[in-house]
């Protein structure tokens, strides 16, 4: 297919079809103690499968879980320890949820355990770079979010430099749809996200929310992730538990500028105020 035009309106993820006509809310359950945001709240099986039907309940599409962290300076886990985290998580939410279920992840192991386990969806922070990450998506039936990160989780916010933020992501991301086409991953599996926080300044991060549209534009559904960041911290000077209000304001502007996927911590606002974008934005 071209390289631009409009992203497709639904995906197909595993068994579930997700309709992506108006943008859809992707609640995250990080199942990690060391998380940014919420780490060690959801550890407790228990507790990971009430966090998940709240936010099904709460309008949630997608749940996206978690079993490595992947926050600035966050050490690595090992792979036994990241399928111990999700499996069981994963395993108990497709059973009980109607929601597609998504595990963010970058382990080969993980990722063919949980598309057995029930996955509809795999989300890669590494846009499928880790050794045997590629082929393991070859075989698999799912669709897969290819993200931009400079450098890696340890280092990536020590001073990130762009020529030009929006082409030099948008660059990298077609690379990596050109891996995935020489792997014989067709385009209607591939998601892009372009990152933020992921090796980016404040600048960086704002320039790339303004011109999102350009993402979108390369014909592939976009994903965001925004929620509670450092970069609404930085504008508002508040608390990562105090950036509710800026987490949706970010959404807002994702959306009206062609988001399909809209990654936050606080569903059930979020999709409130994404409703009311829809209505406007529908309105001739």
């Amino acid at each position: 297919m071209p390289e631009k035009g409009s992203p497709p309106n639904g995906l197909q993820c595993g068994g579930r079809f997700l309709n992506l006509s108006k943008p859809a809310v992707m609640g995250v359950l990080n199942v990690t103690p060391d998380s940014f945001s919420d780490g060690g709240k959801f550890c407790n099986h228990e507790q990971a499968i009430s966090q998940a039907l709240r936010m099904v309940d709460q309008g949630a599409a997608i749940i996206d879980v978690g079993g490595e962290s992947t926050r600035p300076g966050a050490d690595p886990v090992s792979e036994q320890e990241e399928l111990d985290r999700v499996i069981p998580v994963v395993l108990a939410l497709a059973a009980e949820v109607d929601a597609i279920i998504s595990v963010d992840t970058s382990t080969p192991a993980v990722m063919a355990e949980a598309e057995s386990s029930g996955a509809g969806l795999i989300n890669d922070v590494r846009a499928l770079e880790r050794e045997g990450a590629l082929e393991c998506a070859k075989n698999s039936t799912l669709p897969v979010c290819l993200m931009h990160m400079q450098g890696d989780p340890v280092s990536m916010q020590n001073n990130p430099q762009y020529s030009n933020v929006v082409s030099d992501v948008a660059g990298y991301l077609m690379e990596r749809v050109r891996a995935c086409r020489d792997a014989g991953i067709v385009d209607d599996r591939i998601l892009l996200d372009p990152g933020f926080g992921f090796g980016k300044s404040l600048q960086h991060n704002l320039s790339l929310l303004k011109h999102l549209d350009q993402l979108v534009a390369l014909g592939f559904p976009v994903l965001v992730g925004m929620s509670r960041k450092s970069m609404i911290g930085a504008i508002l000077g508040k608390h990562v538990d105090e950036r509710l209000h800026g987490s949706v304001a970010a959404a807002i502007i994702a959306a009206h500028n062609g988001a399909s996927i809209i990654r936050v911590h606080d569903v059930g606002p979020t999709v409130d105020a994404l409703k009311i974008v829809s209505a406007v934005l529908e309105t001739a």
